[in-house]
């Protein structure tokens, strides 16, 4: 035999699952147009920038080494001048753990989960510690941006290193690198 409390009588109705299973299914396909869409804007940008020469080989190693291996974050590469123009071929528009290293043949970026960048020293154009790069912002000089010459075209490359005094010498020798050739 049940007993029938009072509070039985005042209980909530049983939600109708009906409804929250086509409001659980409206949502998750809102979420995948919002991915597929995100997806044909990375492909368009793509084919827009597939006339991007692919960089120069990463050599083995660089020596003598100015400078490295300095770790920290490959943020990305732009278009010079507009930080927000992200590059997306040849796994340049990849954020990824890298290593920065320093030699007289250039800068080289060996990345985790991407190609590796190597930026030679004829194509380094200018050197500057900046507050940020595609739409990633940090305090003032905690990026460092390379602008380099890929194919006659100008490109902008970020790289954080994980340390304050890392980021300063980071900087300051890939800017005495751009002097140096500017004088020769």
């Amino acid at each position: 035999m049940r007993v029938v409390t009072r509070w039985a009588a005042e209980s909530a109705p049983v939600t109708n699952w009906p409804l929250r299973a086509a409001l659980v299914m409206a949502v998750i396909a809102i979420i995948l147009m919002v991915l597929l869409a995100m997806r044909r804007g990375w492909r368009r940008r793509g084919a827009s920038q597939a006339d991007l020469p692919a960089p120069a080989p990463a050599p083995d190693a660089l020596e003598p080494r100015d400078l490295g291996p300095v770790t920290g974050i490959y943020i990305a590469s732009t278009s010079a001048g507009n930080w927000l123009d992200r590059i997306v071929v040849h796994d340049l528009g990849v954020r990824s753990r890298a290593e920065l290293e320093v030699g007289p043949q250039g800068v080289l970026l060996r990345r985790q989960g991407a190609r590796d960048l190597f930026i030679p020293a004829d194509d380094l154009r200018d050197a500057r510690g900046d507050r940020g790069i595609a739409g990633k912002v940090y305090e003032r000089g905690g990026v460092l941006v390379m602008t380099w010459d890929l194919g006659g075209r100008l490109v902008d490359t970020g790289f954080r290193a994980d340390g304050a005094e890392d980021q300063v010498s980071a900087v300051e020798t890939v800017m005495s690198m751009v002097a140096d050739e500017r004088t020769a």
